[in-house]
């Protein structure tokens, strides 16, 4: 009762952020974004280059970021906080326990691993002494079932691959969304337009493990083109990044094919054509930046997910991303991995949904124009 308690007060938290004034919106807002980026500094360059770091982070945000984006920074890091919270409580929640198949199993020996591992059975007792962790000590803490291995040890050779994979995925999703998306609004109503969006249309009905393993089928098992699963090499990334890619490059198509036909029909569209400039221009340079608004809105969590990797393509492909780690980590009820894996993705989350208020700043001049005096 007590633990709901808790997430009823968090999610009132969150939500009061959403009337706090501009001023102290600026000020908790800077000084919590150079706590999380003294946090991030701990991990990789210790605690003096952290203390550095976050205090000039919070001194530039405060400076400089436009309001739209200290408002999202008030509102994210505590988020990130009650994420932890309640992914904690669904693992203690979870049937079993990572002690669950030991040999021996009697309550002395539990309660002595348990100890060792920082383990309590109590999910607010864990919660804290994990904050605890990775707050002062600077630690995902160590792996339950892997033995003698920290969590950064098991995930640190596992982040650059998924952040390759799904760099290599999104720029293709990016390009092949846009492309089609653009097209699509030009040609409005045409066979070009219908094609794009029946291709569109597949994209977003198909999960990419049925796209995955179809392209396996043909391309591995029929052609014997491409390697069924490892990594290694450009043949080995091709269809797991394309199987990535192709269900965001979908949704990219639909909402940059609305967003073009919404722009042309603008006023300053038309005033441009009127001026007699050639079509290509007037898309390029004053139609193009409207279209990319709602496109730049979707690209925050869908880049997050994609540099993070799909766990399951990454499984079904046998890429040695963070996705065997996360699924490992809840089979075998590896809290730490379980919530270090989370973590990772939830601050992705945050940093991309942050690039993406200061690329909507970027794209609007009036929330530039706005953010600079409040």
């Amino acid at each position: 009762m007590i633990e709901v308690l808790i997430l009823l007060f968090g999610v009132a938290l969150l939500g009061a952020t959403a009337w706090c004034p501009p001023r102290w919106t600026r000020a908790f807002g800077a000084l919590l974004f150079g706590l999380a980026l003294a946090v991030v500094l701990r991990f990789a360059l210790g605690v003096p280059v952290a203390i550095v770091g976050g205090l000039l982070g919070a001194g530039l945000t405060f400076r400089f970021f436009p309001l739209l984006v200290l408002r999202r920074v008030l509102f994210l890091v505590p988020a990130l906080v009650l994420l932890i919270y309640a992914t904690t409580l669904l693992m203690y929640r979870a049937p079993g326990n990572p002690f669950a198949n030991e040999r021996a199993t009697t309550p002395q020996v539990e309660a002595a691993l348990r100890a060792q591992y920082g383990v309590p059975k109590s999910a607010s007792a864990f919660f804290g002494i994990y904050m605890h962790r990775l707050l002062v000590e600077g630690t995902l803490g160590p792996s339950i079932k892997v033995q003698g291995r920290t969590v950064e040890e098991l995930i640190g050779p596992a982040f650059p691959v998924s952040v390759a994979l799904g760099s290599l995925s999104l720029l293709l999703s990016v390009a092949l969304g846009l492309g089609l998306g653009i097209l699509a609004g030009l040609r409005r109503n045409t066979t070009i337009d219908h094609l794009s969006m029946l291709l569109a249309l597949v994209g977003v009905s198909l999960p990419n493990f049925v796209l995955g393993s179809a392209a396996m089928i043909i391309f591995s098992l029929w052609l014997g083109w491409l390697p069924v699963a490892g990594w290694g090499s450009l043949r080995h990334v091709l269809m797991p990044a394309i199987a990535l890619a192709l269900p965001n490059a979908a949704i990219i198509a639909r909402l940059a094919r609305s967003g073009m036909i919404e722009v042309l029909q603008q006023d300053y569209i038309r005033t441009a054509r009127a001026k007699g400039l050639p079509e290509s221009w007037v898309v390029v340079r004053h139609a193009l930046r409207g279209t990319l608004m709602p496109v730049v809105s979707f690209l925050g969590p869908a880049a997050a997910a994609t540099m993070t990797g799909s766990f399951v393509v990454e499984v079904l492909f046998a890429v040695p991303g963070m996705g065997q780690w996360f699924v490992k980590g809840a089979i075998n009820r590896d809290y730490s991995v379980v919530l270090g894996t989370a973590i990772v993705y939830f601050g992705l989350v945050i940093l991309f949904n942050l690039i993406v208020d200061l690329a909507y700043a970027w794209l609007d001049p009036r929330l530039r124009g706005t953010a600079a005096h409040d």
